[in-house]
């Protein structure tokens, strides 16, 4: 779960760890177990099998983004078939062997018997594992000189047999059953320009589209490069941030400007100059396909190399046109205008934040609504989070000690509607969705890898009482907040009174490349539901937005492969794929060039496009690098 806030662009790729995740905590019933010996999950080792594969070509070189550490001597030997024999007259069970009925163990994120009583056979990340194949059968008569099986002893063993393979079907079915939904509330993306339906979350057609969902399989999930755009030449570090997907273009910020490209084409559509970098921009837009954003008051120049971030503004998606902008004086005097860090919209609220307080504006005539004000007791407005609904996070007290308060906010006037108060210490909280009201915040810097999250607190907006908190170690999830920008967390994604996670890579069953898997936590009780999506080897699952009742997740590929975009079903976890990137080299390096912790990802109506938030100065080591600030692709 590791992100520090703010990295400079085009960093290298992540590396892989440095070694297996450390195991999580036991618990309670439903809680994180402590992993078995060999990773999460993981089988015991099969045999040795003489048929297994032998190892493929050598990778790429070293830096890719995804590429393994160089292979030991023996090769890339994936995991090898069963041992001889076909069920149901498997060979001869092993203690603890391949396919052989494990003695109970804790099992990650599967529900666990209370203590100092039996717990469930070993599952691994919550999910059953394979039917019991190779379990003990009645060996036949007269083999190897020993004595025979009488007919009585035949069939109590099949009889036990038999009830072992009841007792597995039972678990698969009720280890992909949640508790009850609480309805079918949708929430915004995990990653910034992320958007649902027209409001603002990623385009989909309706008809036959997928249950649940609006996003459709295409009759070929196989994709091709729809465009490439090349990277502006900068002579710093410059601010592209905000993208959005409309019905007829896909649109991005550029350097001082706004543009709108041919969904397929990339041919540019339009473009909207601003004065300065765009830098802060709205995951949301309207109906209509008008969004917020933010930009610098001007360029740099010798007298001001670095031009303060506080002009607001609204952009017509549709025609290309920017509506209103403005800046904002605070309200305890002076003509000086406020800084701000990030915007967001919601219904026809603009509302911008920063360090010296909060302002918000009406969408259609710029007409403000409130501004920045800092009373006796310190408190201001660091943040907002928008969409549905629209929240603050307040700060109040001094620098050394904080107090954090989560608001829900009548969107037109700014009067709180309820208010919770976060655990003491709490520097920093992100509003990871605004209905139903969750929020992420790292207690007691107990998350020390950079995600800014160990809990996730799901709030009642309407009372502002504290429904249920969830403990999210950063060991086991991967989802990362900025510390900074309240609206600004990946890979949480919220949906179906669910909150859905990846799991931190781990080993898989190949013998090189990682995988996770997407679990989901109930919002009202805060336990761990049973069920999974796996991403399957060496592939990583990262959520991006809901579909409806349905996650839109990217795969990560490995070093050799294309991504993936797939449809889960939020409460089966069965996945669809809705599109599988091109795997040659020259297409694979252009995407993997993009750091999913720093770059946009949308996808909406078989189209993904990845894109750069921040562009920096060519580095002689890239002067004959193929650098881009958007690469699309698209099904047929």
């Amino acid at each position: 779960m590791t992100q520090p806030p703010n990295q400079p662009p085009n960093e290298p790729p992540n590396q892989p760890p440095a070694g297996p995740p450390t195991g999580p905590p036991s618990g309670g019933f439903g809680a994180p177990q402590d992993p078995p010996p060999g990773g999460f999950g993981e089988p015991t080792p099969p045999p040795a099998d003489p048929f297994a594969k032998q190892p493929p070509p050598a990778g790429p070189a070293t830096g890719g983004y995804g590429s393994p550490p160089t292979p030991p001597a023996g090769g890339y030997g994936s995991p090898p078939p069963p041992p001889p024999g076909s069920y149901p007259t498997p060979p001869a069970p092993q203690p603890n062997g391949y396919g052989y009925p494990q003695a109970p163990q804790p099992g990650y994120g599967y529900p666990q018997g209370a203590p100092g009583q039996p717990g469930m056979p070993q599952q691994g990340y919550g999910y059953p594992t394979q039917p019991m194949y190779g379990a003990p059968q009645p060996g036949p008569a007269g083999s190897g000189g020993g004595k025979k099986f009488s007919t009585q002893m035949q069939i109590i063993v099949a009889a036990a047999v038999a009830v072992v393979l009841i007792i597995g079907a039972a678990v698969v079915y009720t280890s992909t059953r949640g508790d009850d939904d609480k309805g079918n509330q949708a929430s915004t993306s995990g990653s910034t320009g992320g958007s649902e339906g027209k409001d603002g979350e990623g385009k989909g057609s309706e008809g036959d589209g997928l249950a649940g969902g609006s996003e459709k399989a295409p009759g070929s999930t196989k994709s091709k490069v729809a465009f490439q755009l090349p990277q502006p030449e900068v002579a710093s570090v410059t601010s592209v941030k905000g993208s959005w997907l409309t019905d007829k273009a896909y649109v991005k910020s550029g350097v001082n400007e706004v543009v709108a490209h041919d969904r397929d084409k990339g041919t540019k559509l339009w473009s909207v100059p601003v004065p300065g970098e765009v830098c802060g921009a709205s995951r949301h837009m309207t109906k209509d396909y008008k969004s917020a954003i933010l930009f610098k008051e001007g360029k740099p120049t010798k007298e001001k190399k670095y031009p303060a971030c506080n002009q607001v503004g609204v952009v017509d998606l549709a025609v290309g046109k920017l509506l209103w902008s403005k800046s904002v004086t605070a309200a305890t005097g002076g003509d000086r205008p406020v800084q701000f860090n990030e915007v967001t919209l919601s219904g026809t609220t603009v509302a911008a934040g920063g360090t010296s307080g909060g302002a918000a504006f009406n969408l259609t005539s710029g007409a403000e609504l409130w501004k920045p004000k800092v009373g006796a007791d310190r408190c201001y407005d660091m943040g907002y989070g928008g969409g549905e609904a629209l929240a603050v996070v307040r700060k109040c007290g001094s620098y050394d000690s904080p107090q954090l308060t989560i608001q829900a906010l009548n969107p037109a006037t700014g009067a709180p509607l309820s208010s919770y108060q976060m655990p003491a210490g709490v520097e920093y909280a992100s509003i990871v969705s605004t209905k139903p009201l969750v929020v992420a915040a790292n207690v007691g810097d107990t998350a020390g890898d950079g995600s800014a999250i160990s809990d996730f607190f799901s709030i009642d907006a309407a009372t502002g009482k504290l429904t249920v908190r969830i403990s999210a170690d950063a060991e086991k999830y991967a989802a990362r907040c900025g510390s900074t920008d309240v609206e600004n967390c990946r890979a949480a994604v919220v949906g179906n009174n669910r909150l859905y996670l990846p799991t931190e890579d781990h080993d898989g069953t190949s013998e090189y490349g990682d995988t996770n898997e997407v679990v989901a936590f109930d919002l009202t009780t805060g336990k761990l539901l049973g069920g999974r999506a796996d991403a399957g080897d060496r592939y990583s699952l990262v959520p991006l937005r809901m579909d409806g009742t349905n996650v839109i997740a990217y795969k990560k590929p490995p070093y050799d492969k294309g991504g993936q975009i797939v449809s889960i079903d939020g409460e089966t976890f069965k996945q669809t794929l809705l599109m599988e990137n091109p795997g040659d080299e020259a297409v694979r390096d252009a995407e993997t060039l993009f750091s999913i912790d720093h770059s946009e990802l949308l996808y909406g109506e078989g189209r993904f496009y990845l894109s750069k938030q921040l562009i920096s100065e060519r580095r002689d080591s890239q002067a004959d690098e193929k650098l881009y600030l958007v690469v699309g692709f698209r099904t047929d």
